[in-house]
């Protein structure tokens, strides 16, 4: 289960639950209240921001006055909807896009943070809008930082500075500055070595890179796994330097990210990105409205469309009149399952929809498995069979089955599939008319 997950379905099924009743009273909104408080306390966010938050709940969705038109119902879910927004900062970042060029950010956090993959995520989500980015490595104490900073970067070609035989972090982290603006990089990440809150020789360090280098942004980065402990990372990091935002990573493997959201409400800073993967394309800019409009289950679809433009997943006029039309091949459904792929997980796009947090596990994870299987048994099958999937028999499902590592009764599903989708996408066609000549998709 991902991080906040569970909050989230607590949430939701709470909402939907005031949702169903007849009158929404004192006890309603108590009952409520009560969700809310089992919700956090569960994610563990600090008690006392619960407290807080479950009391401005109460007060305000019992006391306040009503807006013209606006029911008791929909009064206090807007008030749970602010109430959770403010908390988590309720303003987006400014501006995601850097104010200038070059533009330079550092990043500094503990041991373990995720802080040298969050540079490759970092500076490869500016690079896919446009930026020319580059790292430099600054971490003179652990062995292989280098090297898997590297790996990383390499894969999507973002160069990262280093020196061998530099011992000074400060002087390494000049060289590299210098050597990526002569350059002409509009976006310089600063990778500097993990430190713990209480190791003062390192913190020093850290100051005296802010000094050498002056960097336009400090990005904190925080491991969403450690919990409340995240508020006094925070503060410490923000007696020591000036903490332009968070970064917090992690959020896909923990039910404790709550607590590290809540250093946020604690030190004031924004929370600019959160990191929900371990692929390199797995980090998000924060929007608090959005966020909890997931959490609470009435999803987020400028998340999911932005997403498809990352995946950069460009649909034709006429492949999109081929399947709306039910003419498509079985290549036709391979290359849409390609797509999704590119998107991720079907787990997060469907937490992006409305409603998409009710599904289950095991119908997502059985939805994964055979998208993947019938991935394979497509790649097995003949150029023919692809194109006219009538000719399959019995003896060609089994040798397809074979070369696919697959069973035939799953050669045999994915074709019957395929018809059925074929036979609704006509029916639907009947049943609503001839379709626009122009259809609403980029060419």
């Amino acid at each position: 289960m991902s991080a906040l997950e569970g909050v989230s379905r607590s949430l939701s099924a709470a909402v939907r639950k005031l949702l169903r009743l007849p009158i929404v009273d004192e006890k309603a909104i108590k009952e409520l209240v009560k969700d809310l408080q089992r919700a956090l306390l569960q994610a563990d966010v600090n008690v006392t921001l619960v407290s807080q938050i479950s009391a401005n709940v109460a007060e305000r969705a019992l006391k306040a006055q009503l807006p013209p038109g606006i029911s008791r119902r929909e009064h206090t879910i807007k008030v749970l909807f602010d109430e959770l927004t403010r908390f988590l900062g309720e303003k987006p970042a400014r501006s995601i896009l850097p104010p200038k060029r070059p533009y330079l950010i550092m990043l500094v956090g503990i041991q373990g943070s995720g802080k040298t993959t969050g540079a490759v995520k970092i500076a490869r989500f500016f690079q896919k809008r446009g930026l020319k980015t580059s790292i430099v490595s600054a971490d003179t104490y652990r062995p292989g930082a280098y090297e898997q900073l590297k790996q990383l970067a390499d894969k999507v070609n973002i160069p990262v500075y280093w020196e061998s035989g530099e011992k000074k972090a400060e002087r390494l982290a000049q060289h590299g500055v210098s050597k990526f603006k002569g350059a002409g990089y509009e976006l310089i990440i600063l990778d500097t070595a993990g430190r713990h809150r209480n190791e003062r020789d390192l913190m020093a360090e850290m100051c005296r890179l802010e000094a050498s280098i002056h960097p336009d942004e400090t990005i904190l980065v925080l491991d969403g796994t450690i919990g409340q402990q995240a508020a006094l990372h925070a503060r410490a990091f923000q007696e020591a330097t000036r903490i332009g935002s968070i970064y917090v990573t992690k959020l896909d493997g923990s039910a404790r990210g709550g607590g590290a959201l809540s250093a946020v409400a604690s030190t004031g800073a924004t929370l600019k990105f959160v990191g929900v993967g371990e692929d390199i394309a797995d980090v998000e800019p924060f929007d608090p409205a959005k966020f909890v409009s997931r959490l609470l289950g009435m999803g987020d679809l400028e998340s999911l469309i932005a997403k498809v433009k990352d995946a950069e997943i460009e649909v034709s006029q006429a492949k999109t009149r081929k399947m709306l039309e039910g003419k498509f091949t079985l290549k036709d459904l391979y290359e849409q399952m390609e797509s999704l792929r590119k998107m991720g997980p079907l787990r997060k796009i469907w937490e992006m929809l409305p409603g998409g947090v009710n599904i289950g596990d095991d119908q997502l994870r059985v939805a994964e498995e055979k998208l993947d299987a019938w991935r394979v048994v497509i790649q097995s099958m003949r150029k023919d069979e692809v194109e006219n999937p009538k000719i399959v028999d019995s003896s060609r499902a089994r040798r397809i089955a074979r070369g696919s590592g697959r069973v035939e009764r799953e050669v045999k599903e994915l074709i019957n599939q395929y018809f059925m989708m074929r036979r609704l996408t006509k029916t639907l066609k009947r049943r609503h008319g001839m379709l626009p000549k122009k259809l609403p998709f980029p060419s």
